[in-house]
């Protein structure tokens, strides 16, 4: 088997004296795991940096092995990895969780689509909500391409389309402002920017919105996607959040102006 084609770094773990097993996520054939001769060297360790865009070239005999890989630079990210602590922070969490959700070698365009999309808006925006809106519907897609999409598209106790304000953690399903405030504390608020026309073309929504946005899709993803991994691997999205909390709780940011982390 052998594919070449462009490619997104997702992780880098060395492998005996100066080896790596790299995962990298790809437009056609979804997530690939290779073997990189020297990916722990000097030379290499700054091309399989997580979020950089590569070239690669993966073969191996037997489809059940894990192959070889080779790698060429095609666009850094090393830009956002020195840069604020949550473009540090959503890089990590970003690139981890593809890795870690995703079966090797099956196709998700979408999901690769999405994250390229990410990488993209957190080079060339400067307001940072930006970032932490598009992470939390990366988020969403990811789900719903894994067959753990969440109904945002009707009230599932009244089926009106209209004033949809929190989530069943349960169902997965929307739930009216009217059917659901009697159970709120119960409910996961919806964040509008979530549902079509939540938001003005050009806009971004407040923190307090991402936050509701992160904790919808971080529930799903514990209970559904990320079943018993390890603490660390959540460690990046904790920052995220807390960094999102502290912008909510000092409410200082407007839709004209948001202030450096």
């Amino acid at each position: 088997m052998h594919w070449s084609g462009p490619a997104i770094i997702l992780s880098m773990s060395a492998h005996g004296e100066n080896g790596a097993i790299v995962r990298v996520m790809t437009a056609e054939n979804g997530l690939i795991a290779g073997y990189v001769r020297g990916g722990s060297g000097r030379r290499l360790r700054p091309v399989l940096v997580p979020g950089n865009q590569v070239k690669i070239d993966w073969r191996t005999r037997v489809e059940s092995q894990l192959g070889h890989m080779t790698v060429e630079l095609a666009h850094s990210a090393a830009p956002l990895m020195l840069g604020p602590r949550l473009a540090t922070a959503i890089l990590g969490w970003a690139t981890a969780l593809t890795a870690a959700a995703l079966p090797e070698r099956q196709p998700y365009p979408a999901i690769h689509e999405a994250l390229a999309t990410l990488l993209t808006i957190m080079e060339v925006s400067p307001d940072q909500r930006a970032w932490a809106a598009t992470l939390v519907r990366y988020e969403l897609i990811l789900l719903g391409e894994l067959g753990f999409g969440l109904d945002l598209t009707h009230c599932a106790a009244t089926g009106t389309m209209e004033d949809l304000a929190y989530v069943s953690p349960k169902s997965s399903q929307a739930v009216c402002r009217e059917a659901g405030l009697p159970y709120a504390p119960r409910l996961l608020p919806l964040p509008a920017f979530l549902l079509p026309g939540g938001l003005a073309a050009g806009e971004w929504p407040d923190w307090a919105e991402i936050a509701d946005g992160l904790k919808l899709t971080g529930h799903f993803l514990d209970r559904d996607v990320l079943i018993g991994r390890v603490q660390s691997l959540w460690e990046a999205r904790h920052r995220i959040e807390s960094i999102v909390s502290r912008e909510r709780n000092e409410n200082n940011s407007s839709p004209a102006e948001t202030k450096p982390l």
